[in-house]
């Protein structure tokens, strides 16, 4: 999985042309914040303001209102549409962990809006002229919003709860987000070599039985859990009190 990884934080390639010479708005979303399994993928999607109301008639939505089937037809539409730009940011379990665990601390909320304000920086390097900004929020939106125009001076942010619902931009941001995720876990193919290794995981959020079974089955006694686990989570820490002691 490392691939995509690496795939989503390369170096951006050159805007369509439109998107460097007209005016731009983007929206900002994420999937797969709150799961104990599997990365969380931030999302863009950005258009040329001229496109906005042509946008609002493309029936993207909220992905969690959505069906599997309509997020995939969608997304697959997006891709196609030459009139729209988007971009991934993908940040595996264990990168997640090892942020959260180092002795530095970084919190999730500080994750999340480094990914949003690396998206927002991608964008500008590879030429688009982004003057509007519209995200969900993560933690206080005013403060959020002050973060952000602090960083990128000249640009109008738009921060607000339940954005994905509210914009269509940020719609489309959100199906993004949803479907890399949803693909990369379908396709995850484990590092480890351990026998009995499955994915029938559940949604993957904590408190869910089937995700809560996987993790029984999957514990091992010296080296925890596969790295599609994040370790940072409070789920996985009565999991290690009857592991092994390792002294280095």
């Amino acid at each position: 999985m490392a691939a995509a990884a690496a795939a989503a934080t390369a170096t951006a390639a050159a805007a369509p042309e439109w998107a460097t010479k007209e005016p731009c708005l983007m929206g900002i979303d994420e999937a797969g914040r709150g799961p104990v399994l599997g990365p969380m993928v931030y999302g863009c999607m950005y258009c040329a303001r001229s496109y906005h109301d042509t946008l609002a008639t493309l029936s993207f939505a909220d992905s969690k209102t959505l069906k599997e089937e309509q997020r995939e037809e969608l997304f697959e539409s997006l891709k196609m549409n030459s009139s729209i730009g988007w971009e991934v940011d993908v940040i595996c379990s264990k990168v997640l962990s090892a942020k959260m665990l180092k002795r530095t601390k970084i919190n999730l909320n500080e994750i999340s809006h480094n990914s949003a304000m690396g998206l927002v920086r991608k964008a500008i390097d590879s030429g688009v002229l982004l003057t509007e900004v519209y995200i969900d929020t993560v933690g206080d939106p005013e403060k959020y919003r002050v973060k952000l125009t602090e960083k990128f001076p000249g640009i109008k942010f738009v921060v607000a709860k339940k954005a994905d619902s509210l914009y269509p931009v940020v719609s489309g941001a959100s199906i993004v987000a949803k479907v890399t995720r949803d693909r990369a876990l379908r396709n995850w193919v484990f590092d480890e070599t351990a026998q009995n290794m499955h994915m029938n995981t559940g949604s993957g959020y904590p408190g869910d039985p089937n995700t809560i079974q996987w993790l029984k089955d999957h514990k091992h006694p010296v080296f925890g859990f596969p790295t599609l686990v994040r370790f940072s989570w409070g789920t996985c820490t009565a999991y290690f009190k009857n592991g092994v002691e390792v002294t280095w």
